[in-house]
């Protein structure tokens, strides 16, 4: 009886594991106390260009988005990585387009990553309805920011993959105007909900 109940839970956790892992971004209800369940959206950024992937081959990017606005006023953005250039900044931005030329961009904050190339960090801001105002022709325009990219914070930081395209040259995405080129981007995944 004992061997047929483990083999059981083994198989119930198999599939619950093959089940996470089909897709890049997930979007589903979580189990809050008291309160209604928030949509939980899951992202995996992955490298902007295939030789920035060949220069960080184990890095990991997961963005875990919690839409709490209605109930808290801000939704909760998490990013978790792991396998980045060691203590090494980067900034976080919602985007109109993942890839250059990118459209509007929001600059949301930074990560850094310790002495063992892990970062995490949790960004409170509304997510679900973020959006873009401008003036296209005369007539004011929404873009809607649905996408994320990481930049290397420093334009320096960048010089460990020589031939990734745009290293050794300057990009705005940072508070100084000053950054490297686009680390990571959700190119390969889902787009963020809509409102």
């Amino acid at each position: 009886m004992r061997r047929i109940l483990l083999a059981t839970v083994a198989a119930v956790v198999a599939v619950g594991l093959i089940a996470g892992s089909a897709g890049a971004a997930k979007h589903h209800k979580s189990k809050a106390r008291g309160a209604a369940a928030a949509n939980v959206t899951d992202l995996r950024l992955t490298p902007s260009n295939a030789q920035l992937a060949a220069c960080m081959p184990h890095a990991r990017v997961k963005v875990t988005v919690k839409s709490t606005t209605d109930e808290l006023g801000f939704d909760k953005f998490k990013v978790r990585a792991r396998g980045l250039p060691a203590n090494t900044d980067f900034t976080v931005f919602l985007l109109e387009t993942a890839g250059s030329p990118f459209g509007a961009a929001e600059y949301i904050g930074d990560i850094t990553s310790n002495k063992h190339g892990v970062a995490n960090n949790t960004f409170r801001l509304i997510v679900d309805e973020a959006f873009s105002s401008t003036l296209v022709n005369g007539q004011r325009v929404r873009v809607d920011l649905n996408r994320v990219g990481m930049w290397f914070a420093d334009p320096a930081d960048d010089d460990f993959c020589p031939a990734a395209p745009g290293v050794n040259g300057v990009t705005p995405f940072d508070g100084d105007n000053e950054a490297g080129v686009q680390a990571f981007n959700s190119a390969n995944t889902q787009p963020l909900p809509l409102p």
